[in-house]
């Protein structure tokens, strides 16, 4: 870290992915009172879902772009004004239309997010990068660990009880517009120097930064240029894996294993409780003990081909609950940020155009898989099936993820010289 001065900037950037953690799931989690809130049935709310997605995918590049040419600041606040919009306009709208663009809001403000605060987290713990994007997943899971069981209680209490559940969202974004504006930012103070020193930036006449140039510099013999393809589309097979379960694993429990309320309900706990868990194991391993991120992005597509084929095969509450714990960890447990590191360490560029490309076919799956579920709901009215349809789809999408994974990690040796389950050296960024 470089000393206490960036601590608030990592505040700015774990509360901004707590406050997502809310925004990712309080639809689905208040489905059927925002279904009948804003005059639509659940295929209408499944589709308000998927422009969350889409608005990502239309924006999060120029968001990346937009960040290393403004800087990381007028970026965070933008997007805590937008989800101070998005969840105060849920709450008090009784338009559909309106409900719509609200989701799309939200999207765009999460893109606004993730163009400049993953950069914000590696450029303020430079030595620890892996460890500063997997603690992102470990603030989203707060959040998803304890929102579920919040509505369940609220629902219970019954009438408008449910409602007060946005509440805390908005406060919390109203706190992170607030430190948003007051955190310093090194990005944004490097080029401030810069400007007023007169320099010319030559990070900018390179189109590389020097994390960049030193994960350039790493490389025995140069990597495909072909595996940015790839490796972008892992982007959407991780969000995939990681959305489909948090969106849909509550609703397959409740309509198609046949769950209770309450415990279909504590499937998103359980799954929010595994990725928290992976996270502390995971920044532990890339911390302490080296590991690599591909080394972790291995295991944890292994682990969610395993627990999705579990969900998909079985009906028995014990075992999917398991399933719905594992799929946490495995799943959302910080492989959609190792997925970040691994595009910079094999395809060095500009952090905000990386994080661009990567996020966009993110921001895709998101849109999706929602838009899949909805279309599945609508045509056959069983919206356990089309969950577990859905799901199978993610067992696809993980397998052959971990089939590139492991193409890589068989041709890490020729790349980089040293094998990709070997420590990282001292010297080593990624």
């Amino acid at each position: 870290m470089r000393g206490k001065k960036y601590l608030l900037t990592l505040a700015v950037v774990y509360l901004a992915y707590m406050t997502h953690g809310i925004q990712a799931i309080i639809i689905s989690q208040n489905l059927d009172n925002l279904a009948l809130q804003w005059g639509t049935d659940a295929a209408g709310v499944y589709a308000a879902i998927s422009a969350t997605g889409l608005a990502k995918f239309l924006t999060v590049w120029i968001c990346g772009e937009l960040s290393d040419k403004i800087g990381r600041r007028p970026m965070a606040v933008a997007g805590a004004v937008m989800y101070a919009v998005f969840f105060t306009g849920c709450l008090t709208t009784t338009n559909y239309t309106v409900a719509y663009v609200l989701a799309f809001l939200a999207g765009a403000a999460t893109s606004f997010f993730d163009g400049c605060l993953y950069a914000a987290a590696q450029e303020s713990w430079v030595k620890a990068q892996g460890a500063a994007t997997i603690l992102i997943k470990g603030f989203i899971s707060i959040s998803g660990l304890f929102y579920p069981m919040l509505v369940v209680s609220l629902r219970a209490a019954g009438g408008t009880a449910w409602k007060t559940g946005f509440m805390l969202p908005i406060v919390m974004s109203v706190i992170l517009l607030v430190i948003s504006v007051i955190a310093p930012y090194s990005y944004d103070e490097e080029m401030k120097e810069k400007k007023a020193a007169g320099k010319t930036d030559t990070r900018k006449k390179s189109g590389l930064d020097q994390d960049a140039l030193v994960a350039q510099a790493r490389f025995q013999v140069p990597a495909p240029k072909w595996l940015v393809v790839p490796l972008a589309v892992m982007g959407f097979i991780n969000m995939a894996a990681m959305y489909s379960a948090q969106q849909l694993l509550n609703r397959y429990g409740l309509n198609y294993v046949g769950m209770s309320d309450t415990v279909s309900a504590g499937l998103t706990s359980l799954y929010t409780g595994g990725s928290l868990a992976a996270v502390l194991l995971w920044a532990f391993a890339m911390a302490k003990l080296r590991w690599r991120t591909l080394k972790v992005l291995i295991i944890d597509l292994c682990g969610t081909v395993c627990c999705y084929a579990l969900v998909v095969f079985t009906k028995s509450e014990a075992v999917i609950q398991f399933a719905a714990f594992a799929i946490g960890f495995f799943a959302a447990g910080g492989a959609l940020q190792c997925g970040v590191t691994l595009i910079q360490e094999f395809h060095p560029g500009p952090k905000g155009r990386n994080l661009g490309i990567y996020y966009t076919f993110m921001g895709l799956a998101s849109y999706v898989m929602p838009v899949i579920t909805g279309k599945m709901t609508a045509s056959s009215g069983n919206e356990g099936l089309a969950a577990r349809t859905s799901l199978s789809l993610n067992l696809v999408f993980a397998a052959c993820g971990l089939a590139f994974c492991l193409y890589l990690a068989a041709n890490y040796k020729k790349w980089f010289g040293v094998s990709a389950f070997a420590a990282k050296k001292e010297d080593e960024m990624y």
